[in-house]
């Protein structure tokens, strides 16, 4: 969790990268062994959604010849983008799914031989709700998606939602309670511009905490534990603030 890559990725540059890295792949295979990329997460949202205008990572599923991963670095040493760039790291987390390509939609073709989609809309949230983390942009994500479904005429419902999370997860028995109470209100509430700037808040609170801890305990964060460990942090950073009001409206009645 600690390292984190430097290089921001835009809609804009990603879109080169992409084209570049198409030319490479063409360049090493040439034109009769195509390739396709799912792009997940942030650049998924980029690509399909106007709320975020930047992410620092380009997680994607991958299907192509075991060439790519020279065209992706040659592309990275070009640009001078970090180690794995464009990586499929994703695929080890539990946000993974074997039914996304099937779930996904085209993009675009960049030099007739990279075919790249996405995931949008209600599996793009449904994935959200399967990571869940509070520390980065997953739930502002879900209501940023939420929100620009509603100003587009094309809201979201419960039942798309639900509906995705089983064709992806099985159910929502795959979805933490925090994650599904998270989801409830923010549909109940329905005003979802505003709730995502108090969340996305929380979410950059949450990140430096983390931080500041990984910094004084390292290699102690992981996947597992780093939830609990963000409560226990948060209620203590309280509890302080609650001790420290206290001792302040002691001193002036005195």
């Amino acid at each position: 969790m600690s390292s984190e890559l430097t290089t921001v990725f835009t809609k804009d540059n990603l879109d080169t990268y992409l084209k570049e890295l198409a030319k490479e792949y063409r360049k090493i295979n040439g034109k009769t062994m195509p390739a396709e990329i799912t792009l997940i997460g942030g650049a998924s949202i980029l690509i399909n959604y106007g709320f975020r205008d930047m992410t620092t990572d380009v997680d994607a599923i991958v299907h192509a010849s075991s060439s790519m991963k020279d065209a992706i670095n040659r592309i990275g040493d070009r640009f001078d983008l970090p180690n794995g760039w464009l990586n499929t790291d994703f695929m080890r987390t539990t946000s993974y799914s074997p039914k996304l390509n099937q779930y996904s939609v085209f993009y675009r073709t960049f030099a007739n031989v990279l075919h790249v989609r996405t995931v949008s809309s209600e599996y793009l949230v449904a994935m959200k709700l399967r990571s869940g983390r509070k520390y980065k942009n997953d739930l502002s994500d879900i209501l940023g998606i939420l929100a620009e479904h509603e100003r587009c005429g094309s809201p979201l419902t419960l039942n798309m939602i639900e509906q995705a999370v089983t064709n992806l997860y099985g159910g929502w028995d795959a979805i933490s309670d925090d994650a599904k109470s998270f989801l409830t209100d923010a549909m109940n509430t329905g005003n979802y511009e505003q709730v995502y700037t108090t969340v996305r808040s929380e979410e950059k609170r949450s990140k430096e905490v983390l931080i500041q801890f990984e910094q004084d305990y390292p290699n102690v964060t992981t996947t597992e534990n780093v939830n609990t460990i963000l409560s226990t942090l948060k209620t203590k950073a309280s509890l302080l603030e609650q001790l420290k009001s206290a001792s302040n409206k002691d001193r002036i009645e005195r």
